[in-house]
């Protein structure tokens, strides 16, 4: 099963750091994807920008309209992500709980839905 680790913290506690206090957080990062590709259940991931140059598709009884910033305003922004794949949600769960970030944070951990093509 694969299973997507989104991570949510507040961007306002990363904005005031500088790349020396950043960089143990994304060397433990790099740790913890070099480790589940090494076990071959690495199946993508990222950081994304800032919610501040999000633009946001919102519909509105079927009709589309465009609109500047994130989807919801929260104390917590959607700020990255991991794909894996692993045995169970146990096993998904040990991952996410091991993802570096601010000692406020929360990782929510869904399966990713697999559909045959119609």
């Amino acid at each position: 099963m694969v299973y997507m680790l989104m991570i949510y913290a507040a961007e306002a506690d990363w904005a005031h750091r500088g790349p020396a206090e950043l960089l143990p957080t994304l060397q433990a990062h790099k740790v913890l994807e070099d480790e589940m590709r090494a076990a071959g259940q690495f199946r993508g991931g990222g950081g994304l920008a800032t919610t501040d140059s999000a633009t946001t598709v919102r519909f509105r009884n079927g009709a589309p309209t465009v609109m500047d910033g994130p989807f919801a305003e929260t104390r917590e922004q959607f700020g990255g992500f991991y794909l894996v794949e692993a045995p169970s949600l146990d096993a998904a769960l040990a991952y996410a709980r091991r993802i570096p970030g601010p000692a406020n944070r929360a990782i929510e951990v869904r399966a990713v839905l697999h559909h045959s093509p119609l």
